[in-house]
């Protein structure tokens, strides 16, 4: 039989005809977990089960991986908010922005890096594998980082010491903004490509059936995530908001070649996951047949639909699935006909296997819980863009030293770690809330966060000294706010991670975990578009907006309860489909698919 090799990311070639006749006769390997489960064997070897089971699976996957990808995280984390969490202030001093023009270009930057998670997702779920597309995308990430510091000493700091608040930059050459875009648009690209992967990767190390490893491990997949940008927001926060834009970005920069080192270490001894194969034209399959047996009825008992008979599924790596209530419509897919059974082969277009059905089936249950998450995107989002600009005019001194606007965000980051620690250690081994019910706990705290940031507002306009740009109100005055945001994504953004990774078919692991990538893209996205749109009404006449490039004639606190008000009513319907949920029930007597072809029920044979 073929061997895995770790360079092609557990990829098995497939077997030539002598070879698959010579396999079957000595029995055929179908899958070996890892050393937390139970190897699944179809021989009549016992020897070979023993074998297998005690000798490779001891040596794949298991807690030492999974840190070394936790520790990649932090560092990948540490030079992407050394990036990103000031970038804000980056464009309205040294390239000129303005405020809100600021606050939409790093909500659609931050939104990009995001949605570019569906793109790494499905080429590590089709294609690539977790390993490649972690590799690859990680090696972008890194080009990225060099262009953005080779381009900010180059072309942009001009003259040198610029860019502190104080020191006006020099206006930017066309082809200097146009390599910063290239650059910062790079780091997008290779962060969010692997994010999702990385994370799908390491709960890889741990078998199918060890769910609370694996709950264990998205829960400090968050928190090296934390700890990493911890030191962005105070220490490199601090050098770039004293005009050393360039040194930041180095450090960034040697953090990110560090985690690809560490990444690369393991190699031989990562567990692995072979891709599954393109979903997308199994998934149009499945709506495709719906369509051309729209007219036949569904039987009464599920019982009666087509399945490969025999434990293993038809979809490649994927385990089989049980059939599910929701969406019962799609069934007609499965239904059998005297069509189907007049054809010497089975035509994927018509007829489709239960556990292809409920793979079509699982994508449309969790769109309305993930349509439910992006106005909380919406709230997080803030943090990037409008809670710099609000602290950036509050009184930011404490004595001689001065607290720069976006290193607020230490306090966020230290509630995440606290919060982590009170959750995983104190409530979770006596209360143990289900993702869904952690998820709209994170969208209530997430409600108080905003009305929080909008009394801060209010405060900080009554404090106005005329003739001058900052608030007497101190900038400690958004803790408060920070420190329900980070507090709210211990329950949002891990319980996400848990849910749609673990609600996901075998064959749309990464998709899942990349959506919860893909909410706080469209966050940042419809955060830009709403304030286009209120700029739009309020700055009328004589008006300013609630908005304008001189905040302190704004009224951002109405905007900050806009989005409360508009989380609340999101809550509503978020109960409501979270009611309505049905989880997925996989046969875990199945075992994962290998894309052999193989018959299925009398003269049909699944493809």
């Amino acid at each position: 039989m073929a061997a895995m090799d770790p360079r092609n990311n557990g990829y098995v070639a497939p077997l030539n005809d002598k070879e698959r006749d010579e396999d079957i006769e000595v029995g055929e390997v179908v899958e070996v977990q890892d050393n937390q489960s139970v190897a699944s064997l179809k021989s009549n070897d016992s020897d070979l089960k023993k074998k297998t089971n005690d000798g490779d699976t001891k040596e794949k996957g298991g807690w030492t991986n999974a840190l070394i990808l936790l520790g990649n995280q932090g560092l990948a984390t540490l030079a992407f908010f050394g990036v990103g969490v000031n970038l804000v202030l980056f464009l309205t001093r040294v390239m000129g922005q303005g405020n809100a023009e600021a606050a939409n270009n790093v909500s659609k930057w931050t939104g990009t890096v995001y949605m570019f998670s569906l793109v790494g997702a499905f080429l590590s779920d089709s294609y690539w594998g977790r390993y490649l597309t972690c590799t690859i995308f990680q090696i972008i990430f890194v080009l990225g980082v060099s262009l953005l510091s080779f381009t900010s000493w180059f072309f942009l700091i001009k003259p040198k010491g610029c860019g502190d608040g104080n020191f006006t930059c020099d206006p930017p050459s066309s082809l200097g903004v146009g390599i910063f875009y290239l650059s910062v648009y790079l780091v997008a690209f290779g962060y969010g490509g692997h994010q999702p992967t990385l994370a799908t990767f390491g709960a890889d190390q741990f078998g199918d059936n060890d769910k609370t490893s694996k709950a264990a491990f998205f829960s400090y997949f968050y928190f090296a995530l934390n700890v990493g940008s911890l030191f962005s927001n105070t220490i490199l926060v601090y050098f770039e908001d004293k005009g050393l834009w360039t040194l930041g970005f180095l450090v960034s920069l040697g953090a990110a070649i560090i985690a690809l080192a560490a990444f690369l270490g393991p190699t031989k001894r990562y567990r692995y996951v072979k891709p599954c194969g393109n979903p997308l034209p199994r998934v149009a399959q499945v709506f495709v047949a719906t369509a051309r047996k729209w007219s036949v009825v569904r039987p009464e008992n599920h019982q009666e639909l087509y399945e490969v008979e025999g434990p293993e599924s038809a979809i490649k790596g994927s385990r089989k699935i049980f059939h599910s209530s929701k969406f019962l419509f799609l069934d007609r897919a499965a239904v059998i006909t005297d069509d189907d059974r007049s054809g010497t082969r089975n035509n994927a277009w018509r007829l489709c296997s239960v556990t292809q059905v409920e793979e079509a089936k699982c994508v449309m249950k969790m769109l309305p819980i993930w349509l439910c998450t992006i106005i909380y995107s919406v709230t997080f989002t803030q943090m990037a863009s409008l809670f710099v600009e609000q602290g950036d005019v509050m009184n930011a001194s404490i004595g001689k030293f001065h607290i720069p606007a976006a290193s607020m965000s230490v306090f966020d980051i230290c509630s995440v770690l606290i919060s982590t620690g009170i959750y995983r250690h104190v409530i979770f081994p006596y209360v143990r809330p289900t993702e869904l019910m952690r998820m709209g706990i994170g969208l209530i705290i997430g409600i108080m966060a905003m009305v929080a940031a909008g009394l801060t507002e209010i405060q900080r306009l009554r404090r106005i000294v005329p003739g001058q740009a900052e608030s007497e109100l101190t900038i400690l005055w958004q803790i408060p706010q920070y420190v329900l945001v980070g507090a709210s994504e211990v329950f949002m953004y891990v319980g996400q991670l848990e849910f749609f990774n673990g609600q996901s078919p075998d064959g749309l692991k990464n998709l899942g975990s990349s959506l919860c990538m893909a909410s706080m893209a469209l966050g940042n996205y419809v955060s830009s578009m709403m304030v286009n749109i209120v700029m739009a009404i309020t700055a009328r006449g004589k008006s300013h907006g609630w908005i304008p490039e001189d905040l302190n004639e704004g009224h951002m606190d109405r905007f900050y309860f806009l989005i409360a008000v508009l989380a609340a009513i999101d809550f509503v319907f978020y109960l409501v489909f979270a009611k309505w949920y049905q989880p997925i029930s996989h046969d875990e007597d199945s075992i994962k698919g290998t894309g052999v072809k193989r018959k299925a029920i009398s003269e049909l044979d699944q493809v």
